[in-house]
């Protein structure tokens, strides 16, 4: 590991999220879901280089509420935060869905 590497973690939470997001969408086509899958825990992994590549997320800035970033993997969005050398994955939502009403559950209450 470079000094400038972050390690990735997932939150219980997001992986219960991409687990239940996968085994939804292999009901209908697991190989879709393998696509899925990967492309999510790439988006994830890339973080490792580029901590701070994802944006504030919105529905939270509107709270004030700066140290959560996300990730999109059209029509997932990657909730994540950093802290010092970690970046932990914390959640996985379908962005079609009402994210803000989700995020606030989780984050703020």
């Amino acid at each position: 590991m470079t000094i400038s590497e972050h390690h990735v973690f997932w939150a219980e939470t997001a992986q219960g999220d991409l687990r239940k997001i996968i085994e939804y969408i292999a009901l209908d086509n697991s190989i879709q879901a393998r696509r899925v899958y990967l492309a999510i825990k790439q988006k994830a992994d890339d973080l490792r280089q580029m901590p701070l590549q994802g944006r504030i997320v919105p529905e939270l800035r509107y709270y004030n509420i700066i140290i959560y970033r996300e990730l999109i993997s059209p029509p997932w969005r990657i909730i994540y935060k950093t802290e010092k050398n970690k970046v932990w994955v914390l959640a996985v939502i379908d962005g079609r869905r009402n994210v803000e009403e989700i995020l606030l559950e989780r984050f703020i209450y």
